[in-house]
């Protein structure tokens, strides 16, 4: 189950554009976990390089 975390260490700034729901989405999710709409984006975009099946082609 995925969980979120509170804490890093070290940041770069990029900018993103994001949909206005998924921008929503994300930003409920943090309230409920009392957290930064960042934090939340940076797991959830662990989370899905991490369940990110590889192409055969890959290796």
């Amino acid at each position: 189950m995925f969980r979120l975390k509170r804490e890093y260490t070290e940041y770069e700034n990029k900018s993103l554009r994001l949909p206005k729901d998924l921008i929503g989405k994300v930003q409920t999710l943090a309230n409920e976990n009392q957290m930064s709409f960042n934090k939340v984006v940076i797991q959830c975009i662990e989370y899905a390089l991490d369940h990110t099946e590889k192409n055969a082609n890959d290796g």
